[in-house]
């Protein structure tokens, strides 16, 4: 099933015309009454009946929103314009609204990548872009969108870590907005048989299970205090090398080995320690006589 234009005029253009037929049935009624032609009336009453039943076909469009069709039981197509027109007569007008519309999932309990237990939710924007399929193909569209909303988020929450150790991993997490797209494309290939346009997808709700948020919060700040050490680490052990290097050309100092570790291990716990250091003065060797 797929939409398609409806036939209908302007109200107004149809009303004038109906209005015209009334009053030419109206004289031709009189006009057999008086003469005793028979035709005559038979004429005026034929144009009284047409005028009535094309009076039946009257419907009001709002904005954002379309009537679809139905002849006894037949799909004669859609009016998507707003106002008020004459379509065709008897027929079943049905209201679709063609506004944006939001939806919001409840929290879904699933199991990501490696198994974790995660809380996730979605928001979903979308809107009718197809009435034929969105009437005809599924059974109360608005219900399919949160179905099919709540599977794909369950299905792309499974492919995916909520967080790893290794910063290039696509996760849950670190990579919000490039998941709420893979989501956004795995439901329009999903609500494409209903007719229905997804405009975006966000989480809007991400956290570890209840059960295991508290070893996962360790585990996190385990993994900051170990980034910063390597962080510190790494700066301590260039500033050293940058310090021996302008101490001995600049001082033209030659440090022995030993002399060189001494140093090198005082300059490192001057600087990778968080608490105060205490200097010692070094006054020369002691010879005991």
């Amino acid at each position: 099933m797929k939409e398609k234009k409806a036939a209908y005029v302007n109200g107004y253009a149809g009303i004038a015309g109906l209005f015209l037929l009334a009053v030419a049935g109206a004289y031709f009624f009189y006009l057999g009454t008086t003469s005793t032609k028979f035709w005559a009336v038979a004429l005026g009453v034929v144009s009284w009946g047409i005028a009535l039943i094309l009076l039946s076909s009257a419907t009001v469009v709002s904005p954002n929103q379309a009537k679809v069709i139905l002849f006894f039981g037949q799909y004669m197509g859609t009016i998507r314009e707003s106002g008020f027109f004459l379509t065709v007569p008897f027929a079943q007008k049905i209201d679709i609204s063609l506004k944006v519309r939001n939806f919001n999932s409840s929290v879904l309990k699933v199991n990501d990548l490696d198994g974790n237990p995660i809380e996730i939710s979605a928001v979903v924007v979308f809107k009718v872009v197809d009435t034929a399929k969105a009437l005809f193909d599924v059974a109360y569209y608005h219900d399919f969108v949160e179905i099919q909303s709540e599977t794909a988020v369950r299905h792309i929450a499974s492919q995916y870590p909520y967080d790893t150790f290794n910063d290039d991993d696509l996760t849950l997490r670190g990579n919000i907005t490039a998941v709420s797209d893979e989501l956004a494309s795995e439901l329009q290939e999903r609500l494409s048989v209903a007719g229905v346009e997804v405009l975006e997808t966000r989480l809007n709700h991400l956290a570890y299970a209840t059960e295991i948020a508290s070893a996962m919060l360790q585990r996190q700040q385990a993994r900051a205090i170990l980034s910063a050490r390597q962080t510190i680490v790494e700066g301590a052990v260039t500033m050293t090398q940058m310090a021996l290097e302008q101490i001995e050309e600049g001082q033209e100092i030659n440090f022995t080995d030993d002399r060189k570790v001494q140093l090198i291990n005082n300059l490192l716990v001057s600087i990778i320690t968080d608490k105060g250091t205490q200097p010692v003065i070094n006054t020369g060797d002691v010879k005991e006589k």
